[in-house]
């Protein structure tokens, strides 16, 4: 019996001189090459996404870096959809970013929400400026146990590579992470690095960008625990 081809969605808007944009594609076909399945992935504009229509037609979701967005509702539109629908999503830089607006704004009913790159004098920037920017910067991450990061990884800790200047508001951290949203990966300073959603087949944003490790030839881990889900789901 052959198996489904999964096809993926990559939600944000493309660059060719983005490293994580190069990374993607690579990151997703080795992923397929360690599960010896073919993998279809299409870059979505976020400009393009005007109605779960946009989105309905892949099997998962990944919702890339270099934000902010030509169409930040787009990005929270196909987050959403994929939250909603049980969809796998995964989310890496600015999607680990856009997954906690969304989730605030229509899990908490937060309607006022805010990135605060987007929103500077937002009330409630749940995504805020960190106080030391990670620009090609990379640091240890510790994976929390239990979690489905920890077991694509297979360990408690490595070191992982960051392009970002904003991350979750310490403020709101609480109240964010205080149901079936929680943190799955943080640093040295218990600073969140990543969240998961519980009851959810797949659904996993990191701070840092993972993918970069297919640019030296190395697996990602996570990409590959991602496409299964994804072939999971294009069986149903």
């Amino acid at each position: 019996m052959q198996r489904p081809v999964p096809v993926i969605g990559l939600v944000g808007d493309y660059d060719a001189e983005v490293p994580a944009h190069q990374a993607i594609p690579l990151a997703l076909r080795n992923a397929g090459l360690a599960l010896k399945m073919d993998v279809v992935s299409k870059w979505v504009p976020t400009e393009d996404i005007t109605d779960e229509s946009s989105v309905a037609d892949f099997d998962g979701l990944w919702c890339i870096p270099a934000s902010p967005y030509r169409n930040t509702e787009g990005a929270l539109l196909a987050i959403e959809h994929a939250r909603r629908n049980v969809i796998p999503f995964l989310g890496t830089c600015g999607g680990f970013q856009h997954a906690v607006v969304e989730y605030a704004r229509h899990v908490l009913g937060w309607k006022d929400a805010e990135h605060a790159e987007t929103a500077p004098d937002a009330q409630r920037a749940v995504i805020s400026a960190l106080e030391c920017a990670l620009v090609e910067v990379e640091d240890s991450v510790r994976l929390l146990q239990g979690t489905r990061i920890a077991a694509a990884y297979g360990t408690d800790s490595m070191t992982e590579g960051y392009r970002c200047r904003y991350g979750l508001n310490a403020q709101f951290r609480e109240a964010l992470l205080n149901g079936p949203l929680r943190a799955s990966a943080q640093d040295a300073n218990g600073d969140v690095r990543a969240i998961e959603l519980d009851a959810h087949p797949f659904f996993v944003a990191t701070l840092f960008q993972p993918e970069r490790a297919a640019l030296r030839g190395a697996p990602v881990p996570l990409a590959t625990a991602f496409v299964q889900a994804c072939a999971q789901h294009a069986t149903r």
